[in-house]
């Protein structure tokens, strides 16, 4: 095994326990679970299907039913290519969209701390609020709510949650990231980092993005790694500030 397989394993390894603990409650079968929070049922980051071992693919569509049937959505994320492979052409035929998600490590050297600033959610609460209003002018009512209030689950996905941001010189928070640290198995996950639009270009996710490698090394955190589509823009820009693509995360998902 590579180190960057093993790297992989501890990344799954990783995001399987942290939707565990963020859950509110779980459901399991053979190969995987479901995570599931009442108090956001618009967040399919709160309600899902996560496959992250052996699991019998063309049971995979009535497993869903089984256990998201109370959503107007239906989710499931898939750890491991031959496993996704497998999934693919059942998913398909009870008419699942796929999509992937990559995982990328960050292999380049540690940066020093930025500026940014660690924050509580009250601070993020409006700018969170008015991206998403941005980015999908058509959420609103509890849809909104629940993007929004989700972070509160999250405080207990991970030993140590932190949210950072950085501000403009008037005071104004500008760019913004979580942190998920967990030290004791040497693994950080950084995650959900967005820019206010008015100050895109401006070198504000360098600062979070910076600050937040920082902390992650510093609390000995040598696995380093974050998630980002591979049909979006963004995974570049995080390969030209020292992130590898090390595997991914496939997406079925019916609505």
């Amino acid at each position: 095994m590579t180190a960057d397989e093993h790297a992989l394993r501890r990344v799954h390894r990783f995001l399987a326990a942290f939707r565990r603990r963020q859950a509110a409650r779980t459901a399991g079968f053979p190969g995987g679970f479901a995570a599931l929070d009442d108090r956001y049922p618009a967040s399919r980051a709160n309600n899902h299907l996560l496959v992250d071992g052996d699991t019998d693919p063309a049971a995979l569509p009535a497993r869903a039913e089984e256990l998201l049937g109370h959503l107007p959505y239906r989710l499931v994320y898939v750890l491991g290519e031959e496993i996704a492979a497998a999934c693919r052409e059942p998913m398909a035929r009870a008419r699942y969209a796929h999509s992937t998600s990559y995982l990328m490590l960050h292999t380049g050297p540690v940066p020093d701390h930025a500026g940014a600033r660690e924050v509580d959610l009250d601070v993020l609460r409006g700018p969170v609020t008015a991206s998403w209003r941005r980015m999908a002018p058509s959420v609103a009512g509890g849809t909104l709510r629940d993007l929004v209030e989700r972070r509160v689950a999250r405080l207990r996905g991970a030993p140590d949650v932190r949210f950072l941001a950085s501000y403009t010189p008037g005071g104004e928070v500008a760019s913004w990231v979580d942190l998920y640290l967990d030290p004791a198995a040497g693994v950080a996950q950084i995650e959900d980092l967005v820019t206010a639009g008015e100050h895109l270009g401006k070198g504000y996710a360098g600062r979070v993005l910076d600050t937040a490698l920082h902390l992650a090394a510093g609390a000995g955190c040598e696995v380093r790694f974050l998630s980002a589509r591979a049909t979006q823009w963004p995974h570049q820009w995080y390969g030209r500030r020292g992130f590898t693509v090390a595997g991914s995360v496939h997406r079925f998902e019916r609505v």
